[in-house]
């Protein structure tokens, strides 16, 4: 089935919706990489050891689909090689991403051996950077995709441990999050330097603060003064926009979330725990809201499923001030049925149009 024509192409919806300006319809923002992987034949290891092949498949899937953002390098355990410990690569067929496998920190004394890591040699940042030479050259947006402050600290120690620490050893835990939060600066400094502030669009994701894991309080004292100074810092660089990722139950964070400046304007994308109604009323108003497709749903409901699912996002969405993108809310996973992701952009065409 095709679909309905666009008064738009990607690029002019996309300028469209950071400038303010009407669009034709709800753009489809991509979350795809195991996927993508599997949709050209590769495997998923592919993804994160070899940029020009991962790049090449992620771009032939979202033009497939519909999708209207580029190709993206990152993944959910980001920090772990870093900061100098050791990941295993995606196997298998039940393994979607990198998983770390020894944490750079195990004792106290390890905090204090923590150093900053060198942006251009350390992990797969390296990957990373040719990953966005790419994208320059495509052109898409270039994009660096980072953990956030308490994700990178979860992954540089045990989350069981930080939080523990919290407790026990609030100073240890403040170390590491002033770490992970210098590192986001100095990466996102290194592809400023090389592509030009104005030309890089920082990712954030922040699935690990979640209140499932964290208590409001917690997420005040710890980890929002260093969302707050890390954004800060970023949007100094001359950065236009930022992405955050505000993944999990995060709906008793939200009203502080609402205070970390994230561009002009940026954008803020939930996963299926937080309403899009919520998130508007919350954030709506800074910021673009993305999301908030379940990828559980996408992975194994029938079509009507997350037709429904879609059709919600998108009626709220629509009333969005700063404008809405329709998203999976966390990585589409590798084994969705392929109609299951045609059917975000076929609702798009039912009830995402603003004309």
């Amino acid at each position: 089935m095709s679909f309905k024509p666009d008064r738009m192409n990607t690029k002019e919806r996309m300028k469209a919706l950071f400038e303010g300006r009407a669009l034709d319809r709800v753009p489809l923002y991509p979350f795809l990489l195991g996927f993508c992987a599997r949709n050209v034949g590769h495997p998923i290891q592919v993804m994160y050891d070899a940029p020009a092949k991962s790049f090449d498949a992620q771009q032939r899937t979202l033009d497939q689909y519909g999708f209207d953002w580029g190709p993206m390098y990152g993944y959910a355990s980001y920090g772990t090689w870093e900061f100098g410990g050791e990941i295993k690569m995606p196997t298998g067929g039940f393994e979607q991403a990198p998983m770390h496998t020894v944490f750079p920190v195990e004792s106290e004394e390890d905090v204090e051996r923590l150093r900053l890591p060198d942006v251009k040699t350390a992990g797969s940042l390296p990957r990373a950077m040719e990953f966005s030479r790419l994208q320059e050259t495509a052109p898409t947006p270039v994009t660096v995709v980072l953990g956030g402050p308490f994700t990178i600290a979860g992954n540089v120690c045990s989350v069981e441990k930080v939080c523990r620490w919290m407790l026990k050893k609030p100073e240890l835990v403040h170390r590491i999050l002033q770490m992970a939060a210098d590192h986001i600066v100095d990466v996102v400094t290194y592809w400023s330097q090389t592509f030009g502030a104005q030309r890089v669009f920082p990712q954030i994701w922040e699935p690990s603060a979640s209140n499932d894991i964290l208590s409001p309080k917690q997420f005040e004292r710890f980890v929002f003064p260093r969302l707050l100074e890390s954004s800060m810092k970023i949007l100094g660089l001359g950065i236009n926009h930022m992405l955050y990722h505000i993944c999990g139950e995060q709906n008793k964070n939200l009203s502080l979330w609402a205070q970390v400046p994230m561009g002009a304007p940026g954008i803020c994308s939930f996963g299926q725990e937080v309403d899009i109604g919520a998130a508007i009323d919350h954030v709506g108003t800074s910021s673009i809201i993305a999301g908030n497709i379940s990828p559980s749903a996408l992975q194994s409901g029938s079509p009507e499923t997350v037709y429904d699912l879609c059709k919600d996002a998108l009626l709220k969405g629509l009333k969005a001030p700063r404008g809405f993108m329709l998203m999976p809310g966390c990585e589409v996973p590798p084994s969705t049925p392929p109609h299951n992701v045609y059917v975000m952009r076929k609702a798009i065409d039912d009830f995402g149009r603003y004309e």
